[in-house]
């Protein structure tokens, strides 16, 4: 009869052991991953920078507006408003070089106008 008691008991604890295992496998994942994003020099340099959102909105007209539309609302590309709090710096900064989601092209700006960008960006 006692071991029917603890049948039990063992599986719960296997099962806790199990879920916490999986949890702090994924904290430390999500942990690595924003690290190696962190450590991006590209990245760094533009993140260390202070963007000036007027000269943002000149690079966005040049390079962004002919898809995005003229106010960031959206052509052929989708509309950018409020853009900054649907993505991280590092999810747009990603975004605007990477060309990962065709039909968008992969952009090269220098670190400062990427800064200037991400302002003007912040700004919708």
């Amino acid at each position: 009869m006692d071991n029917q008691i603890t049948q039990p008991k063992i599986i719960i604890q296997r099962i806790a052991l199990m879920a916490l295992a999986i949890l702090l496998a994924l904290a430390l994942g999500i942990f690595a991953v924003r690290m190696v994003r962190a450590s991006d020099p590209y990245v760094k340099t533009v993140l260390s920078l202070t963007g000036d959102p007027v000269q943002g909105h000149a690079i966005f007209q040049i390079n962004c507006a002919g898809c995005h539309g003229w106010e960031a609302d959206g052509r052929v590309g989708p509309s950018l408003q409020g853009v900054s709090k649907r993505k991280s710096p590092y999810g747009l900064i990603h975004q605007v070089i990477s060309g990962d989601t065709p039909p968008m092209p992969k952009f090269q700006p220098s670190a400062k106008e990427m800064a200037d960008l991400l302002s003007y960006l912040e700004t919708l």
